[in-house]
């Protein structure tokens, strides 16, 4: 297995701080992996967040299902302006594309730390990254 590059949260955190983001009016992270980049973007954007669950792959970043599945919808009572899709990492960007979807007339595009978006933190990054905010598998004795 290949070693994943570890990033310190200040780092993520002034990158982002650095990011010249599009105006947006409403910022949606894709839980799991996108609430905590999507909650410092929509703090430092000052606009409202909103999470919604979509499940596609497993912790070993395998697929779990032919395609992203809703496990929880985005609640959109009012028409925002433009929204800020974020998430941790697009591989294929099937996960991003299921809720540009189900956003299907909305101004829409699309964040992520690494990967494949509309806009991408660290492009230059190919490797496997261990995100702070995500817990390490504990080995057992």
């Amino acid at each position: 297995m290949r070693e994943k590059l570890e990033l310190s949260f200040s780092e993520i955190s002034n990158a982002i701080k650095k990011y010249d983001f599009p105006k947006v009016d409403l910022v949606i992270g894709i839980g799991r992996g996108g609430i905590v980049p999507a909650a410092l973007i929509a703090h430092q954007l000052s606009v409202e967040l909103r999470v919604t669950f979509i499940s596609y792959r497993d912790d070993d970043n395998q697929p779990k299902f032919p395609a992203p599945i809703f496990l929880q919808d985005v609640d959109l009572e009012h028409r925002p302006g433009k929204i800020l899709i974020v998430d941790d990492v697009a591989v294929t960007g099937k996960t991003l594309a299921c809720l540009k979807g189900k956003l299907r007339g909305q101004d829409t595009a699309t964040f992520v730390l690494k990967g494949k978006a509309d806009h991408v933190l660290f492009p230059e990054l190919n490797n496997c990254v261990q995100w702070p905010w995500k817990t390490k598998k504990h080995e057992t004795l």
